[in-house]
C-alpha cells in the first residue's frame, strides 16, 4: 500500500513545525497512520492524545452464559511542551441495555507514569460485560509539572462482538 502524505501535514505537528527533515516526517506520518487504525479510536485534550483499541476476546467469552470479554490497549502520548503525570482514572461502561457501571482508581495498571514532552506510555487491559455489546469511556486526572490538576478525555469506544447485529457506536 502507498500512502501519500499530505502537503501541509508537517503544519499540524507541534515538533516538526518548521522543519522538513523527511525520516522525521515520515515517522511521525507512519505514528499517525497508526492512531488512525479502523478499529481505534483516539481524543486529544490539552496536546494529550489517548487512543484506544478494543479487541473482544472470543476465546474468554461464554455467550451461553452471558459473559463477554474485551481486551483494549490504550496509547498516551504527550504532545505538549510540559512534564505530566497520570495520577487517576475514571471508567464509564454501558453495556447494551443501558446498566452503567463506574470504575474509578488511582493510575493505570498499578502505575502513574510520568510524561515528559514527547513521551507516550501503553497498557493494555480489559473488562466484562453480561451484554454482546456496549460501550466505554472516561477521563484520567493528570498533574502538571506546575502542580495543577485537569483532566482528559479518553474517547467513547464501542465494544463489538460477533454476537451483536451491529456496532454501538
Amino acid at each position: 500500500m502507498i500512502h501519500q502524505i499530505p502537503l501541509d501535514y508537517t503544519l499540524n505537528i507541534p515538533i516538526l513545525t518548521g522543519t522538513n527533515h523527511p525520516v522525521a516526517i515520515l515517522e511521525v506520518y507512519l505514528q499517525h497512520l497508526k492512531t488512525e487504525h479502523a478499529g481505534a479510536y483516539a481524543q486529544t485534550t490539552r496536546q494529550i492524545t489517548v487512543t484506544v483499541d478494543p479487541i473482544f476476546l472470543e476465546e474468554e467469552s461464554n455467550p451461553d452464559a452471558g459473559l463477554f470479554f474485551w481486551a483494549y490497549h490504550v496509547v498516551i502520548h504527550n504532545n505538549g511542551n510540559d512534564t505530566v503525570q497520570l495520577l487517576s482514572r475514571y471508567w464509564r461502561i454501558t453495556n447494551a441495555l443501558g446498566a452503567v457501571q463506574e470504575v474509578r482508581g488511582e493510575g493505570v495498571v498499578g502505575e502513574q507514569p510520568v510524561l515528559e514532552p514527547g513521551a507516550g506510555f501503553e497498557y493494555t487491559s480489559g473488562t466484562p460485560l453480561t451484554t454482546s455489546s456496549g460501550i466505554m469511556g472516561g477521563t484520567y486526572q493528570l498533574k502538571s509539572s506546575e502542580g495543577h490538576l485537569f483532566d482528559i478525555g479518553i474517547p467513547t469506544f464501542s465494544l463489538d462482538s460477533p454476537y451483536e447485529g451491529h456496532a454501538v457506536n
